[in-house]
């Protein structure tokens, strides 16, 4: 593992009010309480239960069972002179990787690990429920905070908005974090406009003719048509969309044949599209398969294509992103501090919650090299530092107060 992250050390933890700081060793606990116990997505039982028998001990109005495993909590400030509503998203499920980690909170399921640090997610949005239900005093307005199952996919932020997760009463707007290993502890990645991409999916299987190696005439050679093909898709974004816009076309798979003078009667390949622009939309489907039709004419060749989307582009609402950019500022102070340009072609289905209703998903960095803590998401051995727990509440916290006086 390289590291070219700066030395995290000198974060200044002191605007983290008392109270705050004071919880970081439950937070602490309850992230490692999690990360012993992951659940796919859901599959989330054992975390929706703990998530729901704190909210219960703090007497916190909640409903469970939502979309399987989600959990929506409601807390009314006491100064309660506004309807308006502010959510808060916490995504809770695992992935299906072995962990590699020698830690004593290690998985005790096997193949399953928080691998992207939702554990910390969920522990933070615990954090805050905790907080604002011990401080209703001190903020007006309602918050609403969404426990959500199934990021990873196939996504359980649609059925829960389905489910009416931002109705009765209606959310106006909306904010949610990511743990975020790609920066060290002590910054915030926030911005308005497009922070993360749409992603859709293609798999295709090239319909050929088999045959001796050595008689490629009497042939339809699936390799050499998906050859074609995987080149030909790189000159979508190359010579098709805008340069201005950023996109990309992974094919990620490739299988054919199976001996090397056997000329193999199908190919078959699975790809990745992603891009920011939301009027892409539709686009890349279309020009997909007139690339594979295309080229699967010339030679002779049949082709099978499915193609879906899967999550739309993340979209942060300018004065949401304002909003936490400012409250960052207050909370953070380290050398890199708030880090604008942080985008990234990782997906995120809190796009979905984004397109209903404003507001801002930002990325909390939580690497620290000097502890070993910089691998990057999805990898076995991936961890974060813990200290980013306390600052994502705190973080939370002085939005929902700030949100609720200027609104």
């Amino acid at each position: 593992m390289v590291s070219t992250f700066p030395n995290p050390s000198s974060v200044d933890l002191s605007r983290i009010r008392l109270s705050i700081r004071s919880l970081q060793p439950q937070l602490v606990e309850w992230r490692r309480r999690l990360h012993q116990q992951p659940e796919l997505g859901f599959q989330e039982k054992l975390t929706a239960e703990f998530v729901s028998q704190k909210l219960q001990e703090w007497g916190i109005e909640h409903q469970t069972g939502i979309a399987h495993t989600g959990i929506v909590a409601t807390i009314k400030g006491n100064k309660l002179k506004t309807p308006q509503v502010l959510a808060i998203r916490a995504d809770m499920d695992a992935l299906p990787i072995q962990e590699l980690n020698e830690v004593p909170y290690k998985s005790q399921h096997d193949g399953v690990m928080h691998a992207c640090g939702h554990d910390g997610h969920t522990a933070i949005a615990l954090g805050t429920a905790y907080y604002l239900q011990q401080h209703r005093q001190d903020f007006s307005g309602i918050v609403k905070i969404i426990f959500q199952p199934a990021e990873e996919s196939p996504g359980g932020a649609k059925p829960m908005i389905e489910a009416g997760v931002l109705k009765n009463p209606d959310v106006d707007a909306i904010i949610g974090l990511h743990l975020w290993n790609n920066l060290p502890l002590g910054t915030v990645g926030v911005r308005a406009g497009a922070l993360m991409a749409a992603v859709e999916c293609f798999n295709c299987t090239i319909l050929g003719k088999g045959g001796h190696g050595a008689l490629p005439h009497q042939t339809v050679d699936s390799v050499v048509v998906a050859a074609q093909i995987v080149n030909a898709l790189q000159t979508i974004v190359a010579r098709n969309v805008n340069p201005i816009d950023s996109a990309v076309v992974t094919v990620g798979e490739l299988h054919a044949g199976t001996k090397r003078n056997v000329i193999a009667d199908t190919a078959r390949m699975s790809a990745t599209v992603r891009y920011f622009n939301p009027s892409l939309k539709d686009f890349f489907n279309q020009r997909v398969e007139q690339i594979i039709a295309g080229i699967c004419q010339s030679h002779g060749a049949n082709y099978d294509l499915e193609y879906w989307s899967l999550y739309p582009p993340v979209i942060n609402n300018i004065k949401i992103a304002e909003l936490v950019r400012s409250v960052a500022e207050e909370v953070v102070e380290t050398p890199l501090g708030i880090v604008p340009e942080c985008q990234t072609m990782a997906a995120e289905d809190m796009s979905f919650f984004l397109e209903e209703i404003p507001g801002c998903y930002f990325f909390l960095g939580s690497a620290n090299p000097t502890k070993d803590l910089a691998y990057p998401h999805h990898h076995p051995r991936f961890d974060f530092d813990e200290t980013a727990l306390a600052m994502g509440v705190e973080i939370f916290v002085r939005c929902v107060e700030k949100y609720f006086v200027s609104t």
